[in-house]
């Protein structure tokens, strides 16, 4: 498996897909034709149908100015890869200089089509949850200090880096008010749900409100196209930091404890990332919501100390409850029901960590298993529900 720096990615929302893999994409293709005076991006699949929603051309034309760059849509080839498919062809006085087509495969993660892939070395040896749980029950090791064996002390101020960067914007998600750009009208609400509460609030409405105000202030965040952390995806960017900020915040967490939990949510995104898909385009939402759920569960299981059959309960029961989850953005903006998602998905996280102080020996699904399905039910959802804009509430909605 990858080091966790690839999955962790800061940047520009609203997509990882969408908005960060055509980005850094552009950037590439435009240091490999640095005599080139304009461009020209051509869209496909799932960035074709929704590219507009999700700032995809707007992406692409920022990473190549101030040269001229112009975004086409195709949505008439369907015979692709990938679903996220894109061609970038670099010109000098009107004459073509070259020509990439480009897959972003998710998480921000892009590969080039018939060339060597530049991709990082697998720093973990193992790939299977089951193969990382024997190797840490043998040496008496928590999911953390296995990632420290693989990746070295230099991971811990990189993860430092990705709990700042998550800090930062659930401020500014608090801090925001308005409507979100787009054409729904969608109003930013994170701000109402921290500050407005009942004279007489009880403790598990308290909970649910602030972890939903963090998860849509991030949420939000990067629907506005503010810079937030592929956890493991932009769409499903605020679950971790609000189950980790809130419980923070409750229970005196130490910033060195939730770089050791990210280390741990880590581990498990990268199981997901390695043996099915971490992308909406091909997965559906359980790949992004589901997977993100899994992620923050194990990472507050690692905060409370479970034991790590525990730890791998919590995130199966995290992921089970959001297979056949479709992605069905409408306007192909990541606002609704995307925000509102990460807000459940958090809470969700919770009640699984809190299953599995009492039920882990009761169980029969393993975490592969669950990661198994997932991926073979996201194969079989019909295209619409890929990310496409085209079912679901995407189609529906008549606003």
């Amino acid at each position: 498996m990858e080091s966790l720096r690839e999955l962790y990615r800061i940047g520009r929302g609203p997509s990882s897909s969408h908005t960060m893999g055509p980005s850094f994409a552009a950037e590439r293709f435009r240091a490999a034709f640095p005599q080139a005076d304009s461009f020209e991006a051509v869209l496909y699949g799932s960035l074709a149908k929704t590219g507009r929603g999700h700032l995809t051309d707007v992406a692409v034309q920022e990473a190549f100015a101030p040269l001229p760059a112009s975004v086409l849509f195709n949505t008439q080839e369907t015979a692709l890869k990938h679903p996220n498919t894109l061609e970038l062809e670099a010109f000098r006085q009107g004459k073509s200089l070259g020509k990439w087509r480009v897959y972003s495969v998710g998480g921000g993660k892009i590969e080039i089509e018939g060339r060597p892939q530049e991709d990082p070395r697998d720093v973990y040896p193992l790939n299977s949850f089951d193969e990382i749980k024997d190797h840490c029950a043998r040496h008496g090791l928590r999911l953390w200090e296995y990632a420290q064996a693989c990746e070295g002390e230099a991971l811990w101020s990189y993860l430092r880096e990705v709990w700042a960067a998550m800090q930062r914007a659930i401020r500014h998600g608090l801090a925001t008010e308005g409507a979100l750009r787009g054409g729904l009208g969608v109003q930013r609400k994170a701000t109402l749900l921290y500050r407005q509460h009942p004279a007489r609030e009880n403790g598990e409405t308290r909970e649910n409100r602030l972890v939903c105000a963090y998860a849509f202030a991030v949420s939000e965040e990067n629907a506005g196209g503010g810079v937030v952390v592929t956890a493991p995806t932009c769409g499903a960017c605020g679950v971790l930091p609000a189950a980790l900020r809130y419980h923070q915040e409750r229970y005196g967490f130490s910033d060195e404890e939730i770089v050791r939990a990210l280390a741990t949510a880590g581990i498990v995104g990268n199981v997901i990332k390695t043996n099915a898909s971490i992308s909406g385009a091909e997965c559906g939402c359980q790949a992004e919501i589901g997977s993100a759920c899994s992620m923050a569960a194990a990472g507050l299981g690692e905060l409370f100390g479970l034991e790590l059959n525990q730890i791998e309960y919590a995130a199966e029961v995290a992921m089970e409850h959001h297979l056949g989850l479709t992605c069905d953005p409408i306007a192909g903006l990541v606002q609704i029901p995307c925000i509102e998602r990460n807000a459940v998905a958090a809470m969700r996280a919770i009640n699984a960590v809190s299953l599995a102080h009492f039920l882990t020996d009761t169980r029969k699904i393993s975490f592969d298993m669950v990661v198994r399905t997932m991926y073979e039910t996201g194969r079989d959802l019909f295209s619409k529900y890929r990310e496409t804009g085209e079912g679901g509430l995407a189609k529906t909605y008549r606003g």
